[in-house]
This record gives structure tokens, C-alpha cells and sequence, in this order.
């Protein structure tokens, strides 16, 4: 285990178990989490810069967590991230700091996978829904096809929800209507709204909701039933979803382990049906 890397992200997220947050202080949180280590060391203001708050909400969010104010909060931040938040390497350029970086997070979830108590809930609700609705948008789409794509394959009815719209909700409403139960969502930064109203949205149709998120402190944790988190590299001009990938497919896997009898007849159904059509070359 990489105790520098995942112990003291995990005790700065047990500061906000339990702790009822408003959408702003979730984001600080949520910045805090990302930044690890740096964050530990900044200022209220440079909090709230990177959170994109104004800095009484930083000491507002210090006191709703139980401490006199923000130089206590950053005090146990200091005592519980005092180690460096990447593998580097000496000489290293910022592209390769930010792959290393993702070694952290893929050894952070696969950590956390020492009790897979969250993705065997996910899975168990997730393998029994048919209809199985896969909902995504914006910087999410491409994952929920992802994982989508391969469900389809052990799966008789996947639906991909990557495009919003008025027919958003129509779709979820169809869904409901075709049997579903359960719904995975696919949410990353920076949280498109229309992903959250069809979160409550669901909800209201009855559905359980799984997050796949970036944090258990995303704005999707409120909304949903069980949370699959996995953190997102943010060095770069864009992010980088190596790890909620990998979580996915972590998931997939659940999912087939859950009902492994269809499972195979599924994959032995598409294998013939490839053959037959000369779909694959090799």
C-alpha cells in the first residue's frame, strides 16, 4: 500500500463524514480533497480562489466542521496531508508530474477496493434493473458510453443517456416505465446542472441512483444511493479520468460476477454472432 499517497486523503474526507454541507462549502471540501497536500498549507483566501467562493465562506465552512476557524481546520490539514501528493521524479516536466500523479489515484481506489462494500451495494442493484440506464453528460458522456458499450454485451438492454435536452427526462421516464429500478450515473466536474436534476429526477420515478463521481463530497453524493468515487487528475488544461475508468470497469466487473450464468450465456451469444458476421479481424 502507498501510505503517502491514500492514508491522509482518507482522514481528510473523515472531516466531512457525517457533516451536512451546503453546495458552497461541498466545494470547498471538494477542493481541499483534490489538492491534498498543497491545499493544506494555503490561505483562506487562495481556499477560496481555488474553490471559487469568497473567503467568509471558507471560515464558515471551518466553523460548520467543528473548529474555531479556518487556521484551526488548516492546523489538522497540516498534521493529516504532511507528505507529498505525487510520485515525482526529480527533473520531471509537468506532463509526466501529471501522469505520475495518476498513479496515486489508481492506487487510492484500488486501496479502497479492500472492502468493496460500495461497489458490491452498486453492483447488486445495478445487475437485477431492466432495463440498465447509463446516464452521462458533457464531460461524463464519453465514460457512460464506455462502460456502456461493454455492458450492452452481458446486458439485453442498455441505455445510454449522454445527451441532454427536453428528451432527458423522457427517456428516464421510459426507462421507469420498461421495468427499470436502478440507474448508474456518470458524474465529473464541473457537475452539469441538467445532470442533477435528472439525478432528482429519477429519484422521484423511483429509481436507486449509483454515483460514479470524482469525490464523496460531489454534489451527486446527495442524490445518490451508493457512491463509487474516484478522484480526477486536474493538472493538466483538461482533466483526466483515468481512475472513475478504471473504477467503471472495476464495476462492470461486479456486475458480471453478480449473475455470472447470464453473463456467459451473453458473451457466448456475441461471440457466435461476431464470428458469423466477420466482425473482428483477429
Amino acid at each position: 500500500m502507498n501510505d503517502g499517497a491514500v492514508k491522509p486523503v482518507e482522514r481528510v474526507l473523515d472531516l466531512f463524514q457525517g457533516a451536512r454541507l451546503t453546495p458552497t462549502q461541498r466545494r470547498i471540501a471538494h477542493s481541499l480533497v483534490q489538492h491534498g497536500p498543497s491545499a493544506a498549507y494555503l490561505s483562506a483566501a487562495e481556499v477560496a480562489a481555488l474553490a471559487g467562493v469568497s473567503q467568509p465562506s471558507v471560515t464558515r465552512f471551518a466553523i460548520a466542521l467543528g473548529y474555531s476557524g479556518y487556521p484551526a481546520l488548516r492546523r489538522e490539514l497540516r498534521a493529516l496531508v504532511g507528505v507529498p501528493a505525487s510520485p515525482a521524479v526529480d527533473g520531471d516536466n509537468p506532463m509526466q508530474r501529471a501522469l505520475r500523479a495518476e498513479t496515486c489515484h489508481l492506487d487510492r481506489v484500488a486501496d479502497e477496493l479492500g472492502t468493496p462494500d460500495a461497489v458490491g451495494r452498486a453492483a447488486a442493484l445495478l445487475a437485477v434493473t431492466e432495463p440498465l440506464p447509463v446516464l452521462g453528460l458533457r464531460s461524463a458522456a464519453p465514460l457512460a458510453a464506455y462502460f456502456g458499450y461493454f455492458a450492452a454485451k452481458v446486458r439485453p438492454d442498455v441505455r445510454v443517456l449522454d445527451h441532454g435536452g427536453t428528451t432527458l427526462l423522457d427517456r428516464l421516464e421510459q426507462a421507469s416505465a420498461a421495468g427499470a429500478t436502478a440507474l448508474l450515473a456518470v458524474v465529473l466536474p464541473r457537475y452539469p446542472r441538467e445532470t442533477l436534476d435528472a439525478l432528482r429526477e429519477a429519484r422521484e420515478l423511483g429509481l436507486s441512483v449509483v454515483a460514479l463521481t470524482d469525490s464523496v463530497v460531489s454534489p451527486a453524493a446527495e442524490l445518490a444511493d451508493v457512491v463509487l468515487a474516484a478522484p480526477v487528475g486536474t493538472q493538466l488544461v483538461f482533466d483526466l479520468h483515468t481512475a472513475p475508468m478504471a473504477l467503471a470497469m472495476v464495476l462492470l466487473q461486479a456486475i458480471c460476477d453478480a449473475a455470472p450464468d447470464q453473463t456467459q450465456r451473453r458473451l457466448e451469444e456475441f461471440e457466435a454472432m461476431a464470428a458469423r458476421r466477420h466482425i473482428f479481424t483477429a
